[in-house]
């Protein structure tokens, strides 16, 4: 063995590991990685403007391949502004690993320059955070946190770095690449869940979440519609399965079809995989309640700890969502009648997915996810952050195979824009669209810039209605016509992407975005829509005016 550097190390391991891109802002904290990055082809290094923008893209990037996302920020302020995204990973059940340079060894608990505690800091959103002290110990820590990352329900590792610990040159044996886990289902709990199948009269699924790939999502969609089973989507997984399945249901979340919430309310059988039932799918733990008298639960995911945590089980499985997936479609049951619910449901999300003309509105916003449809292929990436904009997307657009959603489950602002700028740059042959609000455009807009930098192919929908739309429906809701802090004053969103050496233009009127698109499409790079549209039209099921009346009741 020769001496490396504590960084050299790093990036070797990185390496070894199968890691082909680092998203960064580069920090004095760790030039012993970006020294070794110098030499190191095989991994590209995505610099971009600010640490929230890094771990967005880390995590839609992990999000789209189900290898670890991989981020390097400084300490201090470069720390905490990377925060936000290893809660989105975290919320989101997504292999990430975020690195953080550290003050040197020497220095710590003086509050030295930017010092912070980052286990401790981030401990309560990561699977686990913890301090590399020794450099000889790299390759046995990132191995750890690769297998973290990756193994039972995904999610963040955070990992300190003291710069004086990169810089030693130390002799170490490098780890192996770390083997995924793939732990398959008992062979009696699926023949008990084809028993609870055969006594069920109106069965639903609910997907996607830990765990899921693009494997488990054809082998389930093979099961489902062979057997007639209505599968949903969880919130903001809509891609679980491709909408075209002749038994896809629609999404459940925020403002899903009031039909397939009726359904989930009326069924004996619940099949839920992968999905943690939280908050957002189930509608506050009030559609499914934790103890869902008089249904029957079947809950499959990847982390036992799940299994009872907030829903009691009554068949509870642990297993790899792709081994479980397959294991039911290879399964053969001769005595299971095939459910004709399953089409009917898929019936009634087509209705409801279907935009219908809005009278007197000038941008209809429903008529352009429309024009997107006809324009698009299947495959297209759509990226969105949080606000009201996207229950357009959500509601109107149709998903195909995964990963063709990339949607924080958290709901955070800003994440529509870098997620769009790391699938550009991990499927360079597909349309990439981030669809994003005024407000949530302008939390991390700056990674137009990143995009620019790297070649980045995207097309940008900011929908503009210069307020920040999700709290004045509620402001309205709560307090009706005492608008308070949510009125905006924005730039002109076109002029900002061509200063980025983007093609833009803004549009006003329904009539003009399809045309708009057409030459949008035609192009290649940054191109960006600057849709100017009504407050009024607060979302797509409801109005200002509507809010207010029955508010007065």
């Amino acid at each position: 063995m020769t001496t490396r550097t504590g960084g050299r190390i790093l990036i070797d391991q990185l390496r070894i590991q199968g890691c082909d891109r680092i998203f960064t802002v580069p920090g004095e904290s760790f030039l012993a990685v970006l020294d070794a990055l110098h030499d190191t082809n095989e991994i590209d290094l995505v610099v971009c403007r600010q640490e929230g923008g890094v771990a967005y893209m880390a995590d839609a990037d992990g999000k789209m391949t189900g290898r670890p996302g991989i981020a390097f920020v400084t300490r201090g302020p470069g720390a905490t502004n990377a925060s936000g995204g290893v809660h989105v990973a975290f919320q989101g059940s997504t292999p990430m690993i975020l690195f953080i340079g550290d003050v040197a060894r020497s220095d710590r608990d003086r509050e030295g320059f930017q010092e912070i505690d980052f286990p401790d800091f981030f401990r309560p959103i990561a699977k686990w955070a913890a301090r590399i002290e020794d450099a000889r110990r790299i390759p046995e820590y990132v191995a750890r946190a690769w297998r973290v990352a990756t193994a039972g329900r995904p999610g963040p590792v955070v990992l300190a770095l003291p710069e004086d610990m990169l810089r030693d040159e130390v002799d170490v044996p490098d780890r192996p690449c770390v083997a995924p886990l793939a732990e398959g289902p008992d062979a009696g709990a699926i023949q008990a869940l084809f028993e609870l199948l055969k006594e069920a009269a109106a069965p639903v699924a609910i997907v996607g979440g830990a765990d899921w790939s693009p494997r488990a999502a054809h082998h389930f969609a093979n099961f489902a519609y062979r057997y007639g089973i209505p599968t949903a989507a969880a919130f903001r997984r809509q891609d679980a399965i491709d909408n075209r399945c002749g038994v896809y249901a629609g999404n459940l979340g925020y403002g899903p079809n009031p039909k397939l919430q009726q359904r989930i309310r009326d069924a004996d059988l619940i099949l839920a995989v992968g999905c943690r039932l939280g908050e957002a799918t189930t509608d506050g733990y009030t559609l499914l309640t934790p103890d869902h008298p008089g249904q029957t639960l079947v809950h499959v995911h990847p982390d036992p700890n799940e299994l009872g945590r907030v829903y009691h089980a009554d068949l509870p499985i642990c297993s790899d969502m792709g081994e479980f997936a397959e294991m039911v479609a290879d399964w053969a049951d001769p005595e299971l009648v095939r459910f004709s619910c399953g089409e009917e449901a898929h019936r009634e999300w087509l209705e409801w997915s279907e935009p219908r003309p809005a009278d007197g509105i000038a941008l209809d916003l429903g008529a352009c996810v429309l024009s997107m449809r006809d324009k698009l292929p299947a495959n297209s990436i759509i990226c969105n952050g949080a606000g009201n904009f996207s229950g357009w997307v959500h509601r109107y657009w149709r998903y195909g195979c995964m990963p063709t959603q990339l949607a924080p489950t958290s709901g955070t602002m800003g994440y529509g824009l870098p997620a769009a700028v790391a699938a550009a740059l991990r499927f360079s042959d597909r349309p990439v669209v981030c669809v994003a609000g005024d407000g949530d455009f302008l939390m991390n807009g700056q990674e137009l810039a990143t995009a620019a930098q790297h070649g980045a192919d995207l097309l940008v929908i900011v929908v503009d209605n210069r307020s920040y739309g999700t709290i004045r429906m509620h402001q309205e809701r709560d307090y009706p016509t005492r608008v308070s802090g949510t009125e905006l004053k924005n730039p002109d969103f076109a002029a900002l992407a061509r200063a980025y050496g983007g093609k833009a233009e803004a549009v006003e009127r329904t009539d003009d975005f399809a045309p708009a698109l057409d030459r949008a499409l035609a192009e290649k790079g940054i191109r960006l829509l600057h849709l100017k549209t009504d407050v009024e039209q607060i979302s797509h099921a409801s109005t200002i005016t509507a809010l207010r009346e029955r508010a007065r009741g």
